[in-house]
This record gives C-alpha cells, sequence and structure tokens, in this order.
C-alpha cells in the first residue's frame, strides 16, 4: 500500500534525527522519495521553539494501518521522543499522512491526517516529490499549498 510520512525534528540536531528515523523507516516501509529538508518555524505554538526540520517520504508498506502507527511511535521512542504536552518541542515527530486514500478514525490513528490539509510544513514536501497528489477528502495538494499561501 502507498503510504506518505512526515517527518519533523527542532531538538538535539534534527537534520540528523531526520536522517535516523528514515533509515528506520527504510526497514518497515519501502521508501521510493524522500523531499528535501524544509525549515519552518513552529506551527501555532504560543511558546518559544526552535524551528523545525521537515521531511516527507513516499513509500509502500505491507503493514496495516494500525500497525505501521505502532512501528512510527516505535521509532520515535527509540530515537528519544517524550511525549508531553501538545505542540511541545520534540526530538523527532512521524506521521501517517496518507494510507493509498484510506479512510480511519480511531483511536490510534485518524487518516488521512486530519489537519495534514493546514500544514505547508507537509503539503510543501510532499508536493516537491508527488506534485499531483491529492488529499482525501481536500483535493489537490498543490490546490491546498496554493490556499496557504
Amino acid at each position: 500500500m502507498k503510504v506518505v510520512i512526515a517527518l519533523g525534528a527542532n531538538l538535539g540536531n534534527p537534520r540528523k534525527q531526520i536522517s535516523l528515523a528514515i533509515d528506520a523507516i527504510r526497514d518497515i516501509v519501502n521508501v521510493e522519495k524522500v523531499s528535501s529538508l524544509y525549515e519552518t518555524a513552529p506551527f501555532k505554538v504560543s511558546d518559544e521553539q526552535p524551528n523545525y526540520i521537515n521531511a516527507v517520504l513516499l513509500g509502500d508498506t505491507e503493514l496495516q494501518p494500525k500497525v505501521l502507527i505502532k512501528e512510527l511511535l516505535s521509532i520515535e521512542s527509540k530515537l528519544g521522543r517524550q511525549r508531553s504536552i501538545p505542540k511541545a518541542a520534540r526530538t523527532i515527530d512521524i506521521d501517517i499522512i496518507d494510507y493509498e486514500g484510506f479512510f480511519l478514525e480511531s483511536e490510534e490513528l485518524t487518516l488521512p491526517h486530519p489537519r495534514a490539509h493546514e500544514r505547508k510544513f507537509v503539503l510543501e514536501p510532499w508536493a516537491e516529490i508527488d506534485p499531483d497528489a491529492e488529499l482525501l477528502g481536500y483535493g489537490p495538494i498543490k490546490e491546498l499549498l496554493a490556499a496557504l499561501e
């Protein structure tokens, strides 16, 4: 199944954390494309935080969505992610954005990612590597990105 995964980090060495996360993801996903790294200001946070480094990858996996998210959360944990308050600075954040157009709402996971359509730091790197992509329920990512400009 085709999967779109977003990565972000703003603590420690974010570029290295992203690279280590992608290497670990390669063990569970056949990674086909990886975007450039994008530096972005923290999104909708009230406290002072360093800028984020963000990337998006496209891949193919046989893992079901709930199994995949558990594996990605395990990678986050191994890379030092500590969950405290929402939108806190982090060593790594890994999100499934889209899973082959699959729709899912559960306690563990919502697909497509419920806020991807409003996040330039997701749409811009995704458009770089898959310019004709569409986000289920929201439309072409190029149009979503243009609406944020």
